[in-house]
């Protein structure tokens, strides 16, 4: 597997795959943060160590493949260049902090997408499993088989008393980060998302935009995940989270069955409208065409817009972010030139699809 495979394709393998709840829940997501016990953690350790902790796990790779997920490829931070570093953020692979980290950063990602262990980010160790439509537990599976092969050679810093111990207080214990990314068109029209929100905090759980902690939901995309892991077993994390997006997903049909029946001419109307934006305009810009495509997307699930896949909003949602939209371009382009070519992206990705 290159480079140019993971960068040039927009949507991961499985991104394309339908999951339970898929109409609403894009993906679900765990992530364990570990900590090796015989080096320091990545933000005291030197330039040596940060290698041999690379080292170390190259050697695990050698020793005895991860044999339930598909091929895998390191990835070196500093061999790749901004924008590539870019692009792999834009499609979830590695996290903002490992792209810019300077302590030799690295990440080993599966040829299906779906698995990343990213090394000396914040932790030495972080692995991410990525799932489609609500599929928590099935992504738990996988990280703590993952887990489990590395602990085989691997000794993890653990405290007996409080658990695995981390770079960041409020990753200790478990290490677990659980989070699902939804669609929720229908809560924000019908103005209830400001109500739930609160209501979501106040339950040991966060909100956050599409790129996760600091980012705005764009598209009417968020990300809920737990906040606490210190005192819940994994179990119960994924279980409580697993309960209220169900909640969740029963509010957003109920919100869009509301919308039917009390504005369907406008409902449809504005589907319609941002359609016709995203199929003619000449320039957009990143809010508008995450506005446009949330609606088109609202339209397919509900019936007005045929014959468009759904995934089309996982896949323009990705392909017309900055960095993929470079990327394509060869180099960089100011503002004004990624407008222009994210309207002409837009319009030619939806004559392939009619």
């Amino acid at each position: 597997m290159s480079l140019e495979r993971f960068l040039n394709q927009a949507v991961s393998s499985w991104m394309s795959a339908e999951g339970p709840d898929s109409d609403i829940v894009l993906s679900s997501r765990i992530r364990l943060a570990r900590n090796m016990d015989q080096f320091k953690f990545p933000f005291l350790f030197s330039n040596d160590e940060a290698l041999e902790v690379i080292e170390t796990i190259k050697n695990r790779m050698k020793s005895r493949p991860f044999t339930e997920a598909s091929e895998m490829d390191l990835l070196v931070m500093e061999e790749l260049q901004p924008l590539q570093k870019r692009v792999l953020v834009e499609k979830h692979l590695i996290s903002p902090n490992l792209a810019e980290s300077s302590n030799h950063g690295a990440c080993l990602l599966s040829e299906t997408e779906d698995l990343s262990i990213m090394i000396n980010e914040e932790d030495h160790i972080r692995i991410q499993c990525l799932f489609p439509g609500l599929q928590l537990q099935e992504a738990l599976d996988m990280a703590n088989a993952i887990d489990n092969w590395l602990e085989e050679n691997i000794d993890y810093a653990f405290d007996e008393t409080v658990g695995y111990l981390t770079s960041c207080p409020t990753n200790v214990g478990t290490g677990l980060r659980a989070s699902v990314m939804m669609h929720l068109p229908g809560l924000v029209l019908t103005e209830q998302m400001n109500r739930i929100i609160p209501a979501i905090s106040q339950l040991g759980l966060v909100v956050r935009g599409i790129y996760g902690e600091g980012s705005e939901a764009l598209g009417n995309i968020f990300q809920v995940s737990n906040q606490t892991t210190l005192g819940k077993s994994e179990e119960d994390i994924v279980e409580d989270l697993k309960s209220l997006v169900s909640q969740i997903v029963s509010q957003e049909r109920s919100a869009r069955e509301a919308l039917v029946k009390t504005s369907n001419i406008q409902l449809e109307d504005r589907v319609y409208r941002s359609f016709g934006i995203l199929a003619n305009s000449r320039i957009i810009e990143t809010k508008e065409a995450a506005r446009c495509l949330s609606d088109v997307r609202l339209g397919i699930d509900l019936g007005f817009i045929k014959k468009i896949s759904r995934n089309i909003l996982n896949e323009l949602m990705i392909l017309t972010q900055p960095g993929f939209l470079q990327q394509y371009a060869g180099g960089s382009l100011r503002p004004n030139e990624r407008d222009i070519r994210r309207a002409t992206l837009i319009r030619e990705r939806l004559n392939l699809e009619n």
